[in-house]
């Protein structure tokens, strides 16, 4: 790897194998508080090293190129700090950009000398590190030019800047040509983790100091000098009065709506849930009081009023949380307020659903019916019709209901009536605890909200929801249908066009739509099962043909597609073997030789558990050798297929013995499942996708066998 020092360049050609295409930047650091916190930016500059238009600039608000040259991959935490990625394909980049700028900015008083370890890395397309640069001290600067990518006689060069500026984000692009919409001052101001609303407001003018490089160095070789040293310039005057600006006309209004857009740069105030201090309590058997208490929970009856309650009131005063739960049932957004112990009168006694929810919007009202159920109860039939009954001759709008149950594509929960006499049509919406949760989770750890108090309302909420005593655990059992259908399999003696077979198939699918929804809490992302089937065929068909192989085969499949990983986890069940496979598939390079392809997996995989199987997949679809990582480490050789035929990829297998109990309980089959999709990520697809990205990993379809 080269190693370089500020104002050095050199030749992309000189590093790699031939000419440059695609390449991964890194800018890290380290940070002893742990605060240690920037965003990156990129700018594509013309000959004159300013902008084109403000478009050029990529950063937070703007995170990728259409046409596909610059992309901001997120951060990666590293160490005591976290390391930022950008994919630049450098064969996409327009001919008339010359120089693409890799930068780095800090918030509100913070600086790069309170970093350690600042520096820049390049790797090519496959992860291989191709040069580093240790900034070393980058001085007192909230603002850091770590290096460029530059046209030289048709080919790219990299160069080492290391050039900083006081005044900061702002300072920093406006320096190159853009012309941000925000007020500079109003992100110099804002805290690390809080940065206000966009102003709306005029820019100021920028003082002379803040375009100023820190070290007073000027870009060479193409770079865009930088301005003159704060040292070298007279000294300033004293400041005039501050001109009081004449009324706006309606000519000033229609140039100003008339003028393009301009990056806006100041973030969306985001609170997040307070890190947890160190307790008071003289003992660990010392439990702080809740507000959500479960302790006390003893009959379903008493867990499904207070988990109604409890779910109703944090919808209500959480906007962000009720709007995400209601806007897939067709509310719209605006004022909610949310009602328990609600009497409405239905026959000769009146009826009283768990719960109501009322939106409301221009004067105009939304309402639902709320039924909830706890542990392991189902929904009955009679109730949610005489609810749909009820809401229909109201003028409501839905029915919601909520379970541990996870709803099906084409087989709902409760068949209800509907009388096409009435007018008002009524719809039926269901939710589940694990939705609940999920939404919950993704709001208070990975997107945060506006408000501390409600970021506390939904940590104690997500507390609650996750007692033992809550009996809001989502899907917990796989049905009575299961233990015959495993026997029936291990014995050979289930038949094709079982009843049993389907109902098995069904609580498979809801098992995989509740691991989805953990796994892309846990993760931040959006993870959604992946249905295959010929086009035209419905939901109930497939799950017919599934009951079939079912019977056949002795196997469930599945696929997990997760947002930012191109490809598919793979999850397959054998029930004559009691064994869970999770699989994922590693495309081979495009350049390089075989061996040194098996090499570098092998090594990449360093952290994997050591009976990881890797398979090689060659062309045509076949497989080739295999072996457990544990040999493979000594003889990476052995994936080389012995009759010369192309390699196209590698899958990777983790296997567990499955659970016997159709239950969630130490020995079930539902808590094996969701420990090993759990497991297999953490240990392997994760790690991966941290090191590779989208370019390698998944271009194949998994297999699920």
């Amino acid at each position: 790897m080269h190693h370089m020092i500020k104002g050095a360049n050199v030749g992309l050609g000189e590093l790699g194998d031939g000419e440059a295409g695609t390449v991964i930047v890194g800018l890290g650091w380290e940070s002893p508080t742990g605060e240690g916190d920037a965003d990156v930016s990129v700018l594509l500059l013309g000959e004159d090293g300013k902008v084109r238009d403000d478009t050029d600039l990529y950063f937070y608000n703007n995170p990728s190129a259409a046409d596909g040259s610059v992309q901001l991959l997120g951060k990666t935490p590293v160490g005591e700090g976290s390391e930022d990625r950008i994919s630049c394909d450098l064969t996409a980049v327009p001919e008339d950009v010359a120089t693409v700028l890799i930068a780095a900015s800090r918030y509100g008083e913070l600086r790069f000398d309170e970093l350690h370890e600042v520096r820049l890395t390049l790797s090519d397309s496959g992860g291989d590190p191709l040069l580093c640069y240790p900034v070393g001290d980058p001085g007192p600067v909230s603002a850091l030019i770590f290096g460029e990518l530059y046209r030289r006689g048709g080919a790219w060069k990299f160069r080492a800047v290391g050039q900083g500026y006081q005044g900061g984000f702002a300072a920093l692009v406006t320096d190159h040509g853009v012309d941000i919409d925000d007020d500079a001052a109003t992100e110099t101001a804002a805290a690390p983790e809080t940065v206000d609303e966009p102003s709306g407001e005029e820019p100021p003018t920028t003082a002379a100091t803040d375009g100023t490089a820190a070290d007073g160095t000027a870009a060479t070789d193409g770079a865009a000098a930088a301005p003159e040293p704060a040292s070298a310039q007279e000294p300033e005057a004293p400041a005039a009065p501050a001109p009081v600006p004449a009324p706006r006309g309606a000519a000033d209004d229609a140039a100003r709506a008339a003028r393009p857009a301009r990056p806006r740069t100041a973030k969306k105030k985001v609170t997040r849930a307070a890190v947890p201090v160190k307790s008071l309590a003289e003992s660990e058997a010392w439990h702080g009081a809740r507000l959500f208490p479960v302790s006390a929970l003893k009959s379903d009856r008493d867990r499904e009023m207070r988990a109604t309650s409890v779910l109703l009131a944090v919808m209500a005063q959480v906007p962000e949380f009720g709007r995400r739960l209601t806007a897939g049932f067709g509310a719209p957004a605006g004022r909610m307020e949310t009602f328990t112990e609600v009497a409405l009168p239905h026959g000769d006694s009146p009826r009283r659903p768990d719960g109501v929810i009322r939106v409301e919007r221009a004067g105009k009202l939304w309402t639902a019916l709320v039924e909830t159920k706890t542990n392991g109860n189902a929904l009955r039939q009679e109730q949610v019709q005489a609810y749909a009954d009820i809401a229909s001759r109201r003028g409501y709008e839905a029915v919601v209901t909520v379970s541990n149950d996870v709803a099906l594509e084409g087989s709902p929960l409760v068949e209800v009536r509907v009388d096409r006499r009435r007018r008002n049509k009524v719809a039926l919406w269901h939710l589940s605890w694990a939705e609940v949760t999920h939404q919950a989770q993704m709001l208070i750890r990975h997107e945060g909200v506006r408000n501390a108090a409600h970021a506390w309302l939904l940590e104690e909420l997500l507390h609650y929801l996750r007692h033992d005593n809550s009996g809001c655990h989502g899907f917990q059992n796989m049905g009575p249908a299961w233990v015959p259908v495993r026997d029936g399999i291990q014995d050979e003696t289930l038949c094709k066009g079982d009843p049993r077979a389907l109902a098995a198939v069904e609580s498979w699918e809801r098992l995989m739509r509740q691991v989805s929804l953990g796994l892309g809490g846990e993760l931040g992302q959006r993870v959604l099962p992946v249905q295959r089937a010929r086009r035209g065929t419905d939901a109930v068909a497939r799950r017919t043909e599934m009951a079939d192989a079912l019977c056949q085969e002795g196997r469930l499949t599945a696929e997990l597609r997760i947002d930012g990983t191109a490809g598919a986890l793979g999850v397959a069940v054998d029930l004559r073997t009691a064994k869970i496979r999770t699989s994922f598939d590693v495309t081979a390079p495009e350049q390089g030789y075989p061996l040194a392809w098996a090499k570098r997996l092998v090594r990449d995989l360093a952290e994997a558990p050591a009976d990881l199987h890797i398979e090689t997949l060659t062309e045509g679809g076949d497989t080739g050798p295999r072996g457990t990582l544990e040999h493979l480490r000594r003889e990476p050789g052995d994936l080389l297929p012995r009759s010369g035929e192309r390699i196209t990829g590698f899958r990777l297998s983790l296997f567990k013995g499955m659970g016997t109990r159709r239950g969630n309980t130490e020995s079930g089959f539902i808590r094996s499942v969701d420990e090993a999709v759990s497991r297999f990520h953490g240990a392997v697809v994760g790690p991966l996708d941290r090191l590779y990205g989208k370019r390698r990993t998944g271009a194949r379809r998994p297999a699920a066998d």
